[in-house]
């Protein structure tokens, strides 16, 4: 069997974020949840749905995966998916080992892996060790809204819909103290902070969010690479949780090593796909460090993240980003159910592909 074509196809979806004005973490406002899936055609004729971060990244790493990343994958044995990796990322290492390169990378291993599982015949979680499970609790991970009243009733609005833990992504008191008002003491809360401070500004934080006592502290400190101020953070007394930002194994160690984070976070659609996040599962088990891995999409991402999340040796809850897509071409497989998402049991991923969604909302990346 021979990869005959990779196809980065983006797609562009209204959403519904719960009140407050458009966010704009990026040049342009996030008017649309914009999705870059790839799709990997093979000689058998299986296809493998993977998918690459993201957001406001989409059309380059679409161009890294049309032009640089599809074209040397095309005619490789998809069957050998550690030697086809290790070889591409060989390959373009010059190009940056973090960002759309990488990215690309980590969509065409999401893809390998579902046609791996189509081959075996087995979900993906069971190619990943894991337990049979049907269904993992997710957390309702908030957008930032930047409005005490909106935290509030966006928290109390997941609650009603079942999810027993909310993250919020909001950096001031007020609005912290506000979501844990209408969540209740016993609910678990995550603040994210999106990497904003200095260690000594991020420790003052900690402090002042202590009252509300927090699941744990994301991302706190700019430069998110910065290991040792991290440490700093932690040792004022609160768990620390990083990672998202991470584009190699060798940063989630430093995490592990270095920061002693309490949580380590990668992204599938990031760090390489499955086949890493396989060897992160094993790391950070033997360092005694819980893995929650970050997954803020709508796609191959986040269902490739809950088949790891149920594989790993103390299964842990699925972040699922908390809006409403105007239509999904995957349907309810990336809508939680009273608090929970389910466990595809189809061979691979199990995705079931709705192609007419995907021509509708498809969006031309050039």
């Amino acid at each position: 069997m021979k990869i005959t074509s990779v196809e980065p196809i983006l797609i562009s979806v209204p959403y519904d974020r719960g009140g407050g004005p458009v966010p704009k973490a990026d040049a342009v406002p996030w008017r649309n949840m914009d999705t870059l899936l790839v799709r990997v055609e093979t000689s058998d004729g299986i296809t493998g749905w993977g998918e690459a971060f993201g957001f406001g990244a989409c059309i380059a790493t679409h161009t890294a995966v049309a032009k640089l990343v599809g074209p040397l994958a095309v005619g490789r044995d998809p069957g050998d998916i550690a030697a086809l990796m290790e070889d591409l990322a060989r390959k373009l290492h010059n190009y940056g080992r973090n960002g759309p390169v990488s990215f690309a990378l980590s969509g065409l291993d999401i893809a390998l892996w579902d046609i791996a599982g189509q081959v075996a015949e087995k979900p993906l979680y069971q190619m990943l060790g894991g337990a049979n499970i049907t269904r993992v609790p997710a957390y309702a991970s908030l957008l930032r809204y930047g409005s005490a009243d909106l935290v509030a009733r966006n928290a109390a609005r997941a609650m009603e819909r079942g999810y027993a833990r909310i993250k919020l992504h909001e950096i001031t008191v007020s609005e912290v103290a506000a979501a844990r008002h209408a969540i209740g003491s016993d609910t678990p809360l995550m603040v994210d902070t999106n990497c904003p401070w200095s260690a000594d500004e991020a420790i003052a934080m900690a402090r002042a969010f202590a009252p509300y006592n927090l699941y744990w502290f994301e991302e706190p400190v700019w430069p998110p690479d910065d290991y040792a101020a991290l440490a700093r953070v932690r040792s004022a007394g609160v768990p620390i949780a990083a990672g998202e930002n991470a584009g190699t194994p060798i940063e989630i160690k430093q995490l592990i090593d270095v920061a002693k984070v309490d949580f380590v976070q990668p992204s599938v659609t990031k760090i390489g796909g499955v086949s890493e996040m396989q060897r992160l599962t094993a790391l950070a088990a033997a360092h005694g460090t819980k893995l929650a891995p970050h997954s803020p999409y709508f796609g191959p991402g986040l269902v490739a993240t809950i088949h790891i999340c149920v594989s790993l040796p103390q299964p842990t809850f699925v972040e699922r980003f908390y809006c409403d897509l105007e239509a999904s071409p995957f349907g309810d497989q990336v809508n939680a159910a009273d608090g929970y998402m389910v466990v595809p049991q189809g061979p691979g991923l199990g995705l079931d592909i709705d192609k007419a969604v995907i021509a509708r909302y498809r969006v031309d990346a050039r």
